[in-house]
Protein backbone atom coordinates (compact mmCIF):
# COMPACT_ATOMS: atom_id res chain seq x y z
CA UNK A 1 0.00 0.00 0.00
CA UNK A 2 1.42 3.28 -1.05
CA UNK A 3 2.63 5.57 2.44
CA UNK A 4 3.29 9.36 2.83
CA UNK A 5 6.14 10.64 2.55
CA UNK A 6 7.59 11.29 6.47
CA UNK A 7 8.37 15.36 6.09
CA UNK A 8 11.35 15.76 8.10
CA UNK A 9 12.83 12.58 5.77
CA UNK A 10 11.91 14.30 2.64
CA UNK A 11 13.18 17.52 3.69
CA UNK A 12 16.87 15.80 3.69
CA UNK A 13 16.56 14.08 1.25
CA UNK A 14 18.27 16.00 -1.31
CA UNK A 15 21.34 16.45 0.82
CA UNK A 16 22.65 13.17 -0.14
CA UNK A 17 24.04 14.18 -3.51
CA UNK A 18 23.21 18.21 -4.07
CA UNK A 19 25.65 18.13 -6.82
CA UNK A 20 23.71 15.93 -8.59
CA UNK A 21 20.32 17.62 -8.00
CA UNK A 22 22.05 20.69 -9.45
CA UNK A 23 23.03 19.24 -12.50
CA UNK A 24 19.91 17.28 -12.76
CA UNK A 25 17.25 19.79 -12.82
CA UNK A 26 16.66 21.96 -15.18
CA UNK A 27 16.64 25.35 -14.72
CA UNK A 28 13.79 27.74 -14.12
CA UNK A 29 12.23 29.90 -17.20
CA UNK A 30 14.14 33.21 -17.53
CA UNK A 31 10.63 34.32 -17.85
CA UNK A 32 10.03 33.88 -14.34
CA UNK A 33 13.07 36.18 -13.25
CA UNK A 34 12.26 38.76 -15.72
CA UNK A 35 8.63 38.81 -13.62
CA UNK A 36 10.18 38.63 -10.39
CA UNK A 37 11.71 41.73 -11.33
CA UNK A 38 9.51 43.19 -12.79
CA UNK A 39 6.69 42.87 -9.82
CA UNK A 40 8.46 42.23 -6.81
CA UNK A 41 11.48 44.70 -7.24
CA UNK A 42 14.28 41.55 -7.40
CA UNK A 43 17.26 43.78 -8.07
CA UNK A 44 20.07 45.54 -6.86
CA UNK A 45 19.97 46.13 -3.38
CA UNK A 46 17.23 43.93 -2.51
CA UNK A 47 16.99 42.40 0.79
CA UNK A 48 16.04 39.02 0.07
CA UNK A 49 15.17 35.45 2.12
CA UNK A 50 15.24 32.09 0.50
CA UNK A 51 13.07 29.59 2.18
CA UNK A 52 14.71 25.73 1.60
CA UNK A 53 17.02 27.14 -1.07
CA UNK A 54 18.54 22.89 -1.22
CA UNK A 55 21.34 23.17 -4.18
CA UNK A 56 20.35 26.64 -4.85
CA UNK A 57 18.57 25.90 -8.74
CA UNK A 58 17.00 29.63 -7.78
CA UNK A 59 20.20 30.76 -5.58
CA UNK A 60 22.69 31.90 -8.22
CA UNK A 61 20.02 33.59 -10.08
CA UNK A 62 18.99 35.48 -7.07
CA UNK A 63 22.06 36.28 -6.62
CA UNK A 64 23.00 37.73 -10.42
CA UNK A 65 19.59 39.60 -10.06
CA UNK A 66 21.36 41.72 -7.38
CA UNK A 67 20.18 40.23 -4.34
CA UNK A 68 21.92 41.78 -1.42
CA UNK A 69 21.93 40.44 1.22
CA UNK A 70 20.55 37.17 0.09
CA UNK A 71 20.04 35.16 3.37
CA UNK A 72 19.17 31.42 2.74
CA UNK A 73 17.11 29.23 5.09
CA UNK A 74 18.40 25.80 4.16
CA UNK A 75 17.70 22.75 7.29
CA UNK A 76 20.03 20.39 5.48
CA UNK A 77 23.77 20.39 6.84
CA UNK A 78 24.88 18.93 3.63
CA UNK A 79 22.81 20.79 1.49
CA UNK A 80 23.98 24.14 3.24
CA UNK A 81 27.38 22.99 3.18
CA UNK A 82 27.52 22.63 -0.52
CA UNK A 83 26.04 25.82 -0.89
CA UNK A 84 28.58 27.26 1.10
CA UNK A 85 30.87 25.80 -1.36
CA UNK A 86 29.47 27.17 -4.52
CA UNK A 87 28.95 30.81 -3.67
CA UNK A 88 31.48 32.25 -1.96
CA UNK A 89 29.51 35.31 -2.76
CA UNK A 90 29.71 38.27 0.07
CA UNK A 91 26.12 38.70 -0.40
CA UNK A 92 24.81 35.82 0.56
CA UNK A 93 24.26 33.93 4.54
CA UNK A 94 23.28 30.79 4.64
CA UNK A 95 21.55 29.57 7.90
CA UNK A 96 21.81 25.86 8.57
CA UNK A 97 18.14 25.89 10.44
CA UNK A 98 14.40 25.23 9.83
CA UNK A 99 11.87 27.81 8.40
CA UNK A 100 9.71 27.12 11.58
CA UNK A 101 13.33 27.57 13.90
CA UNK A 102 15.20 30.40 12.34
CA UNK A 103 15.35 33.68 14.01
CA UNK A 104 14.10 36.60 11.19
CA UNK A 105 14.47 39.94 12.24
CA UNK A 106 10.47 41.54 11.38
CA UNK A 107 9.64 44.13 8.86
CA UNK A 108 12.96 43.70 7.72
CA UNK A 109 12.75 42.23 3.97
CA UNK A 110 11.55 43.82 0.74
CA UNK A 111 11.43 40.13 -0.86
CA UNK A 112 11.22 36.59 0.76
CA UNK A 113 11.47 33.97 -1.94
CA UNK A 114 10.75 29.84 -1.93
CA UNK A 115 11.41 27.54 -5.17
CA UNK A 116 9.93 23.90 -5.43
CA UNK A 117 10.21 23.75 -1.62
CA UNK A 118 7.27 25.41 0.38
CA UNK A 119 5.18 22.32 0.14
CA UNK A 120 7.35 21.00 2.63
CA UNK A 121 6.14 23.33 5.38
CA UNK A 122 2.27 23.85 7.06
CA UNK A 123 1.06 26.45 5.26
CA UNK A 124 -0.54 28.98 7.70
CA UNK A 125 2.39 28.99 10.46
CA UNK A 126 5.46 29.41 7.25
CA UNK A 127 2.78 31.84 5.43
CA UNK A 128 2.37 33.82 8.52
CA UNK A 129 6.33 34.33 9.48
CA UNK A 130 6.67 35.03 5.76
CA UNK A 131 4.73 38.30 6.92
CA UNK A 132 6.12 39.28 9.88
CA UNK A 133 10.00 39.08 7.94
CA UNK A 134 8.90 41.16 5.13
CA UNK A 135 8.80 44.93 5.24
CA UNK A 136 5.10 46.58 4.48
CA UNK A 137 4.96 46.82 1.21
CA UNK A 138 7.83 43.62 0.88
CA UNK A 139 6.90 41.13 -1.87
CA UNK A 140 6.09 36.73 -1.41
CA UNK A 141 7.51 34.58 -4.39
CA UNK A 142 7.08 30.77 -4.31
CA UNK A 143 7.08 29.21 -7.53
CA UNK A 144 7.78 25.37 -8.68
CA UNK A 145 8.10 23.36 -11.96
CA UNK A 146 5.37 20.94 -12.40
CA UNK A 147 6.80 17.85 -14.08
CA UNK A 148 4.33 16.92 -16.35
CA UNK A 149 1.47 18.23 -17.98
CA UNK A 150 -1.77 20.16 -16.17
CA UNK A 151 -4.18 18.50 -17.65
CA UNK A 152 -3.82 15.15 -17.79
CA UNK A 153 -0.45 12.64 -18.12
CA UNK A 154 1.97 13.00 -21.22
CA UNK A 155 2.76 9.71 -23.12
CA UNK A 156 6.18 9.05 -21.13
CA UNK A 157 4.12 9.42 -18.07
CA UNK A 158 1.69 7.34 -18.60
CA UNK A 159 4.28 4.44 -19.99
CA UNK A 160 5.39 4.49 -16.49
CA UNK A 161 2.73 5.12 -14.29
CA UNK A 162 2.97 1.42 -13.07
CA UNK A 163 6.20 1.70 -11.67
CA UNK A 164 5.39 3.95 -9.13
CA UNK A 165 2.87 2.32 -7.38
CA UNK A 166 4.80 1.41 -4.71
CA UNK A 167 6.70 4.97 -3.77
CA UNK A 168 5.75 6.79 -1.04
CA UNK A 169 3.29 10.15 -1.43
CA UNK A 170 4.73 13.54 -1.38
CA UNK A 171 3.38 16.53 -0.56
CA UNK A 172 4.07 18.03 -3.48
CA UNK A 173 1.34 15.96 -4.92
CA UNK A 174 -1.63 17.58 -3.49
CA UNK A 175 -4.75 16.24 -2.25
CA UNK A 176 -5.84 12.88 -3.18
CA UNK A 177 -7.98 13.55 -5.77
CA UNK A 178 -7.33 16.92 -6.34
CA UNK A 179 -4.45 18.93 -8.51
CA UNK A 180 -0.73 18.72 -7.65
CA UNK A 181 0.00 21.11 -4.50
CA UNK A 182 1.76 23.44 -7.05
CA UNK A 183 -1.38 24.02 -9.32
CA UNK A 184 -3.69 23.98 -6.66
CA UNK A 185 -4.14 27.89 -7.63
CA UNK A 186 -7.60 28.48 -5.48
CA UNK A 187 -5.87 27.33 -2.18
CA UNK A 188 -2.02 28.91 -2.65
CA UNK A 189 -4.43 32.13 -3.37
CA UNK A 190 -6.80 31.70 -0.58
CA UNK A 191 -3.58 30.73 2.00
CA UNK A 192 -1.72 33.98 1.26
CA UNK A 193 -4.75 36.45 1.55
CA UNK A 194 -5.53 34.70 5.07
CA UNK A 195 -2.14 35.12 6.15
CA UNK A 196 -2.52 38.99 5.00
CA UNK A 197 -0.66 38.72 1.43
CA UNK A 198 -2.50 40.62 -0.60
CA UNK A 199 -2.43 41.09 -4.30
CA UNK A 200 -2.03 37.46 -5.20
CA UNK A 201 -1.27 36.69 -8.68
CA UNK A 202 -0.64 33.47 -10.72
CA UNK A 203 2.04 33.30 -14.02
CA UNK A 204 2.15 29.94 -15.67
CA UNK A 205 4.73 29.04 -17.94
CA UNK A 206 4.40 25.50 -19.82
CA UNK A 207 7.37 24.65 -21.69
CA UNK A 208 8.78 21.10 -22.99
CA UNK A 209 12.18 19.89 -23.00
CA UNK A 210 13.74 16.62 -24.45
CA UNK A 211 16.17 14.09 -22.39
CA UNK A 212 18.36 11.62 -23.45
CA UNK A 213 18.21 8.36 -20.96
CA UNK A 214 20.76 9.23 -19.05
CA UNK A 215 19.45 12.85 -18.19
CA UNK A 216 15.67 11.78 -17.63
CA UNK A 217 17.17 8.72 -15.53
CA UNK A 218 19.60 11.49 -13.01
CA UNK A 219 16.75 13.90 -13.27
CA UNK A 220 14.13 11.17 -11.66
CA UNK A 221 16.87 9.99 -9.09
CA UNK A 222 16.39 13.64 -7.74
CA UNK A 223 12.47 13.22 -7.16
CA UNK A 224 12.24 12.50 -2.94
CA UNK A 225 9.78 9.65 -3.02
CA UNK A 226 12.23 7.55 -5.34
CA UNK A 227 15.31 9.08 -2.86
CA UNK A 228 12.87 7.63 -0.22
CA UNK A 229 13.27 4.18 -1.44
CA UNK A 230 15.47 1.34 0.04
CA UNK A 231 18.78 1.20 -2.68
CA UNK A 232 17.61 -1.87 -4.34
CA UNK A 233 14.40 -0.87 -5.05
CA UNK A 234 15.84 2.67 -6.56
CA UNK A 235 18.34 0.66 -8.39
CA UNK A 236 15.81 -1.02 -10.31
CA UNK A 237 12.87 1.49 -10.84
CA UNK A 238 15.54 4.08 -11.80
CA UNK A 239 16.76 1.06 -14.65
CA UNK A 240 13.34 0.08 -15.80
CA UNK A 241 12.75 4.14 -16.41
CA UNK A 242 15.98 4.14 -18.28
CA UNK A 243 14.27 0.48 -20.01
CA UNK A 244 11.42 1.90 -21.27
CA UNK A 245 12.88 5.34 -22.52
CA UNK A 246 15.24 3.50 -24.76
CA UNK A 247 13.29 0.35 -26.21
CA UNK A 248 9.74 2.76 -25.89
CA UNK A 249 10.72 6.26 -26.60
CA UNK A 250 14.57 5.98 -28.90
CA UNK A 251 16.65 6.76 -26.12
CA UNK A 252 15.69 10.39 -25.95
CA UNK A 253 12.07 11.60 -24.33
CA UNK A 254 10.09 14.96 -24.89
CA UNK A 255 8.59 15.65 -21.40
CA UNK A 256 6.17 18.39 -20.79
CA UNK A 257 6.37 20.85 -17.75
CA UNK A 258 5.24 23.88 -16.22
CA UNK A 259 6.28 26.26 -14.29
CA UNK A 260 4.05 28.50 -11.55
CA UNK A 261 4.80 31.62 -9.70
CA UNK A 262 2.67 33.20 -6.93
CA UNK A 263 3.34 36.35 -5.28
CA UNK A 264 1.40 38.68 -3.04
CA UNK A 265 2.52 41.76 -1.22
CA UNK A 266 2.41 42.50 2.26
CA UNK A 267 -0.01 45.93 3.07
Amino acid sequence: MRGSLDITAGREAFGADPSGYQSARPPYPEALYARLCERTGLGRGAAVFEVGAGAGLATERLLAEGADPLLVIEPDARSAAFLRAAHPDPALRILNDTWESADLPADRYDLGVSATAFHWLEQGAALAKVRRSLRPGGWWAMWWTNFGVEDGPDAFEDATRPLFAATPRAPAHGRKGGPSFAMDRRVRLAEMAEAKLENGEVDFWPWTITLPTARLVALYATFSPIIALDDDSRRRLLSELGTIADRDFGGRVERSYSTILYTARRS
